[in-house]
């Protein structure tokens, strides 16, 4: 078995406990957290420390944390040669500290405390600085996942961003076609079949076949209808980026 301490308490940290703990080839030695009360509901207080110290000994140290706390929880970690890796899809592995092996795991996907995930769907991409380290990573991926990716640091990179765009904006259009429906006294949920044909649809064909709406069709009394309908200025200035952008994706092909 795969002997793994989690440092952190947030989404992606909860998950990846909930996962550890289901796999019959992974033991979750420890969890280490500021607040371990974040993580009672998950854990016997014995696997629980707020304490660097008292970190036991394990295969994988997996830092699960916000970006920009990686580099100074790395370095808390008391002793070295041991094998730490990160989660994040932003930071490269060699932020991390020099006084222990390097590596990254990182979960691609959206992580919600009070939303379930199949963790066997979602690809992790693995990254370490020898051979030997890899090999531990992807055991320890496998065990939780049936989709493991060698994925480097300038990749994982552009592969967050592009998850960015994916996911996070997506979302936040969905807040803006939520509040637009609002507005009007419409029900958002009118809106979720077109959303999911939409997800599906992408799973079959690519986005470019995908695409559709007055943009694809350079419909320009449509466009501006809804222009003159926006009252919002970032709505609208939302609607005529997204606009450009597609026409000008189209007059590229």
């Amino acid at each position: 078995m795969t002997k793994v301490v989690v440092i952190g308490a947030g989404n992606v940290a909860q998950h990846l406990i909930v996962a550890f703990k289901e796999s019959n080839q992974i033991e979750l030695v420890q969890v280490v957290a500021r607040d371990v009360t974040k993580l009672s509901h998950l854990l016997d207080s014995s696997l629980l420390t707020s304490t660097f110290s008292e970190i036991k000994k394990a295969d994988v140290y997996i830092i699960s944390v916000s970006d920009n706390a990686i580099q100074d929880v790395s370095s808390q970690i008391p002793f070295g040669n041991q094998l730490v890796v990160h989660t994040s899809g932003s930071v490269a592995m060699t932020d991390l500290n020099d006084k222990n092996r390097k590596g990254v795991f990182y979960p691609l996907q959206t992580f919600s405390k009070t939303k379930a995930v199949n963790f066997k769907e979602i690809p992790i991409c693995i990254e370490a600085e020898n051979e030997a380290d890899f090999k531990t990573l992807e055991t320890l991926a496998k065990s939780c996942s049936d989709v493991v990716y060698n994925v480097s640091s300038a990749q994982r990179k552009a592969l967050h961003v592009a998850a960015v765009f994916v996911s996070n904006f997506v979302n936040h259009l969905y807040a803006i076609g939520n509040e637009i429906c609002e507005e009007n006294q419409l029900d958002f949920d009118l809106l979720k079949p077109l959303i999911a044909e939409t997800a599906n649809k992408v799973q079959l064909l690519s986005p470019t076949a995908a695409q559709t709406g007055p943009a694809k069709r350079n419909d320009t009394t449509t466009i501006n209808s809804h222009l003159t309908f926006l009252k919002d200025h970032n709505q609208k200035e939302i609607y005529k980026l997204l606009t450009k952008s597609i026409i000008d994706h189209e007059k590229k092909l």
